[in-house]
């Protein structure tokens, strides 16, 4: 991390926390908590190891959002790893749409400690027209919880859904663009941008720019992410949008502390965007920042 960076944070009497927009910790696969699918993810990556490598390269806190490829609704891991870290980690948990339910289980979520947000799945079509969506998202909505969103292959349901409900915080999970498991990315990863760019007239709506690093063909600093990022940013405006690495998802794409460190040493971003981009932003739309005490 440059030490230009490090120093204006130490002088400033108003830091911004550095905030990652979405990490995914987990434990091994194991009888008492079974993961609901194979994963070649790193075996196991605990709340312990996330704040390790967070301190290492700087980072104050992170949503912690419970990975549903592997514990699907269940979201007990991370509640217990808020618990342990509750000045670094907000949580947040996928919710089944289809359990007409929904709202009751949002609010009884929402009163969770640490809980900043709520994610829907919307990646296969027809996701938006399940019934618990428009109840989910009206629920969140009276709650004042951010809903968070994975639709890359789908925004254009998901603008559908948040036209809808324009009281309600929605938040984009990664650009709203596929991303890899594996490397390389696809030849043209940013196909899908038009779409999205789109969905920045909707008041309502904020983007992450997690995995953002995925799509790069380039190493590290991956210049060739960033002309598509600015026009993100100009669309949406920084205040509407949040860095994120993805952490461990991304973990086989891109080193994690280069999907940092690529945010601090651009000259891409002015020093107050950065600051937004990094944590600003997010303390604003989810209301939530971390504490070292």
């Amino acid at each position: 991390m440059p030490v230009h960076w490090l120093k204006e944070r130490e002088m400033s009497d108003t830091k911004t926390p550095v905030i990652d927009s979405q990490v995914h910790c987990y434990e091994r696969n194991r009888p008492e908590r079974p993961w609901a699918n194979p994963s070649d993810w790193p075996a196991e990556v605990t709340g312990d190891d996330a704040v390790a490598f967070m301190d290492r390269v700087g980072v104050d806190g992170a949503l912690f959002v419970s990975a549903f490829s592997l514990y699907r609704f269940d979201a007990s891991y991370a509640v217990e790893v808020q618990a342990q870290h509750p000045g670094r980690f907000g949580i947040i948990k996928p919710f089944d749409t289809r359990d007409p339910a929904v709202a009751e289980a949002l609010a009884d979520w929402a009163a969770q400690p640490g809980v900043v947000g709520a994610r829907i799945m919307m990646v296969a079509p027809g996701a938006a027209q399940a019934a618990g969506v428009d109840s989910m998202c009206a629920a969140a909505a009276r709650l004042g919880l951010p809903v968070n969103v994975l639709c890359w292959g789908n925004v254009a349901e998901f603008a559908e859904v948040a036209g809808r409900h324009p009281d309600t915080q929605l938040v984009i999970d990664h650009m709203g663009i596929s991303q890899p498991t594996e490397p390389p990315a696809s030849p043209e990863p940013f196909a899908d941008l038009d779409n999205v760019l789109a969905l920045a007239r909707l008041d309502n709506v904020a983007i992450k720019v997690s995995g953002a690093c995925t799509l790069s063909h380039e190493p590290f600093p991956f210049p060739d992410i960033w002309d598509p990022l600015a026009r993100i940013f100009d669309a949406f405006g920084i205040e509407r949008c949040m860095w994120g690495t993805d952490w461990t998802r991304a973990a086989n794409v891109v080193d994690p502390e280069e999907s940092v460190k690529a945010f601090f040493v651009t000259d891409r971003l002015s020093d107050s965007d950065r600051a937004a981009l990094m944590g600003g932003s997010l303390s604003k739309i989810y209301n939530w920042a971390p504490s070292r005490d």
